[in-house]
């Protein structure tokens, strides 16, 4: 059903592109804004594990410093059919994980020394596998995708703003109802197509809860773990760019900031509720 979810609300992104560019700059509008768009998403697509791994001063393990939690993404990547990712612990008390790499062979799966303090064994194998399965889903991959659609409508928007400002565009011209038009679309369009891109990321969530708790066949141990990474993140708020926080397993942006308000994950609440039904 998220899969589903997914790939229509991606259908939806494209519709939106579709109607903007038509209305604004037609069919040449479309191509240039989905091109320049492209380009700036894919390139950040493919370089964006090394610039989030440094944004968190995240260093890589051996197997030798921290032979239990190597052994666990070991043992799970296996399970999953994965090669095995790098392993990563970032520095801070706040409970939280990540996984990121352009794809399966060059993957990472980042956990905070705060994570490794708060879990237990069960728990810690629940968030693993939930990383996994963002990598085995290719989840920075649709990501990409989302973005670079919503970039593209980011751009057109843009362009209409500019156009209504200068008189220009628009299909009813004689009655004023062109430049409506154009302010309309430039402050709709932008908010819907955010709005569907973290729908996407809620529902790429889901995916990895369900996923996670297959791949270590304890799903309690996952539902546990977000109840303790949400209390502890709360107490313990974790210093994130809101432009990765859609990459953790718990939201790290405080509920009551406003970037918090707009949310990429679905509430622990209800994650918790639909694990604890997995059977």
């Amino acid at each position: 059903m998220n899969t589903l979810r997914t790939g229509l609300l991606l259908g939806a992104l494209t519709g939106l592109l579709m109607l903007l560019g038509g209305y604004f700059g037609g069919k040449q509008g479309i191509v240039i804004a989905f091109a320049f768009a492209m380009v700036m998403n894919f390139g950040s697509y493919w370089f964006s594990h090394k610039i989030v791994l440094k944004m968190y001063r995240a260093r890589e393990i051996t197997e030798a410093e921290a032979p239990e939690l190597y052994s666990i993404v070991k043992n799970l990547a296996l399970r999953a059919g994965l090669p095995m990712p790098k392993v990563c612990i970032v520095p801070g008390d706040t409970p939280n994980a990540f996984a990121t790499g352009r794809d399966e062979e060059h993957a990472v799966v980042a956990v905070t020394e705060g994570i490794l303090k708060l879990l237990d064994r069960d728990e810690l194998e629940g968030v693993i596998s939930h990383e996994l399965t963002h990598i085995k889903n290719k989840d920075m991959l649709i990501g990409s995708i989302a973005a670079t659609i919503a970039g593209a409508i980011m751009m057109l928007a843009s362009m209409a703003k500019w156009a209504a400002i200068f008189g220009v565009g628009g299909n009813d011209d004689d009655e004023g109802g062109g430049i409506f038009g154009l302010i309309l679309m430039a402050i709709l369009a932008p908010i819907a197509a955010m709005l569907i891109q973290m729908a996407i990321s809620r529902s790429r969530e889901y995916l990895a809860d369900e996923g996670g708790a297959r791949i270590s066949g304890k799903p309690y141990g996952l539902a546990s773990a977000l109840e303790k990474m949400s209390r502890a993140s709360e107490a313990i708020p974790m210093k994130a760019n809101p432009s990765t926080a859609h990459m953790f397993i718990v939201n790290p942006l405080s509920r009551k900031s406003l970037a918090g308000l707009f949310s990429t994950h679905p509430p622990i609440e209800k994650r918790i509720e639909r694990l604890r039904n997995i059977r």
